[in-house]
């Protein structure tokens, strides 16, 4: 009489490290796009002009481009999604979360070594971006709280 053959599964056990994988790449994520979505609210209308003749896109004047603000949204959702969907964990919001508020909070109200602040009151895409980016969090992680637990959790 043989033996039943026992399969494993290629990656069972894996699921702390993939777990803790998940919270350090969103973690990272979060780090890049906070200083991507700084760098975009100071952008300008002249940005462009100053661009395409080949000079810098900071440099330019004129109106606000509030391209920061659907980025700050876009990028927020994205690692909500991944931090939850890698660790199937709802606390995984947290750690982003709590950083980029931190990160964005600490370029508000730093002064530069010309006591110039990072993010000035007149700014109003920078003092957007911080309140739609940090209530994109707090709206998905209500959306988690209102979503009944799985059965197998």
């Amino acid at each position: 009489m043989t033996e039943p053959v026992v399969t494993r599964e290629p990656w069972a056990g894996w699921d702390p490290l993939i777990r803790a994988a998940g919270v350090i790449v969103s973690i990272l994520a979060t780090v890049v796009t906070v200083f991507l979505e700084l760098e975009l609210s100071a952008l300008r209308l002249g940005g462009f002009a100053e661009l395409f003749a080949g000079r810098s896109p900071w440099g330019g004047s004129g109106a606000a481009v509030p391209l920061a603000i659907p980025v700050a949204v876009a990028a927020n959702i994205a690692i909500c999604w991944f931090a939850v969907t890698t660790t199937g964990r709802r606390w995984a919001i947290g750690p982003p979360w709590a950083l980029w508020t931190l990160l964005m909070l600490a370029a508000a109200g730093v002064r530069t070594a010309e006591g110039d602040y990072l993010l000035g009151g007149t700014n109003w895409v920078a003092l957007v971006m911080i309140l739609v980016g940090s209530l994109t969090f707090a709206v998905y992680s209500y959306r988690l709280i209102l979503r009944p637990v799985p059965a197998d959790s």
